[in-house]
């Protein structure tokens, strides 16, 4: 079966995370992608472990993308990104709000030239407003978006930054969804569109359904209740931890079952989801000294065999070797030349008879220019032209 995308061209300007990272989904699936980047590369070219011009961070979220360096300064250069503009399907950037129209390639400029185009602009806080000219990474949305209070310090309440780029990579899930839609679309209408995205947005509205719900219902509101998951920890075992939830009765059974402690389920405070959310500190006192007796493996099996719904933390060093990870091949190893083997997750959406594809490896800076500018029919002499004027690399 050929990939989902096949056929889809997609010109990413976009640099870091959410932009990159939204573009190599659709690669996975099957999209064309010409990453253009500046002399220097990428920002996560240089990020995290390194290795000549890739890092680990780098090669996961570019896989299976072309490369070609452009001096966008000069006029040679930016003649190409037009060719290259006229031909795709999809344009992708994140630069500052206003930038790309300053550089002569706004959506109404592109449009111009390639009516059929998707046009699809990340921005830190939108394209106009009071933040709008804010210079902006995962953690300042983080702070603004909710989310550095909704994971406040446990011990003190105080907010507190998620240690992974949450915010970048919510809004490069929104954006290839988004991407998806809008090509969906422009078949039945014969043309493209513009789509803005903020990561602001896209934040807030990943996080708004529980962390938020307090706040949702502005007229004659409820009195608000815990959050979702403020009262939730995880299980101290002898050897590792485990968590653990049980909203519906039979679960709530299970677990006291298998705790040795049945007398609980019938006990009146706990009666119910809601008294049990109430009383949690009550019955985590019963049964958090049994659970520090415990090996964790064994006793996670136990708890889902008795249908309680429970996980062993993993941590980083052993996510290879879990036997459901191993199962399902969430990660794949492919041979990078002058790299060796690079570990990284598999596509997480499978396609019926589609093949998975490990050979498609993040380009090195630059790797396809001339294959590129070949493609859009510039002779061998004025390549090499090009090269000695310093427009491409």
């Amino acid at each position: 079966m050929q990939a989902p995308l096949s056929g889809v061209r997609i010109l990413d300007l976009s640099a870091v995370v959410s932009g990159p990272m939204a573009t190599g989904i659709l690669a996975d699936q099957g999209a064309d992608v010409i990453k253009v980047e500046t002399q220097g590369g990428d920002l996560t070219r240089r990020v995290g472990p390194i290795k000549g011009d890739m890092t680990s961070l780098f090669a996961t979220i570019n896989r299976g993308k072309r490369s070609i360096v452009l001096d966008l300064k000069q006029e040679a250069a930016r003649t190409i990104l037009r060719e290259l503009a006229e031909k795709a399907d999809v344009l992708v950037e994140n630069f500052r709000p206003g930038a790309m129209q300053r550089l002569g390639f706004g959506y109404e400029q592109v449009k111009a030239w390639n009516p059929r185009i998707v046009y699809l602009s990340i921005s830190g806080f939108g394209q106009t407003g009071p933040y709008s000219g804010y210079r902006v990474y995962d953690p300042v949305i983080q702070a603004v978006s909710g989310f550095a209070d909704a994971h406040p310090d446990p011990d003190t309440q105080e907010p507190r930054l998620l240690q992974t780029l949450m915010c970048d990579k919510i809004t490069a899930l929104t954006a290839a969804q988004a991407i998806t839609a809008a090509l969906h679309g422009r078949q039945a209408s014969g043309e493209g569109c513009r789509i803005e995205l903020s990561m602001l947005d896209a934040g807030l509205s990943f996080l708004w359904p529980e962390a938020l719900y307090n706040h949702s219902l502005l007229d004659n509101p409820p009195a608000p209740v815990p959050e979702f998951g403020a009262r939730q920890k995880l299980w101290r075992c002898k050897d590792g931890w485990f968590a653990m939830i049980a909203p519906q009765d039979e679960e709530f059974a299970g677990i006291c079952r298998v705790f040795g402690k049945p007398e609980l389920i019938q006990d009146p405070r706990f009666a119910n989801m809601l008294l049990r959310r109430d009383n949690i500190d009550a019955w985590r006192a019963v049964l958090e000294p049994i659970a520090a007796e415990q090996q964790v493996r064994p006793f996670v099996d136990r708890l889902a065999a008795e249908g309680v719904p429970v996980g062993h933390v993993n941590f980083k060093a052993d996510l290879a070797d879990d036997p459901q990870v191993k199962h399902n091949e969430s990660l794949m190893e492919s041979d990078y030349p002058g790299l060796g083997r690079v570990r990284a997750p598999r596509a997480a959406a499978r396609f019926d008879q589609q093949a998975a594809d490990p050979d498609r490896l993040a380009p090195h800076l630059g790797e396809h220019t001339r294959a590129i500018l070949a493609e859009l029919g510039h002779t061998v002499d004025g390549v090499e032209a090009l090269f000695a004027a310093g427009a491409v690399r």
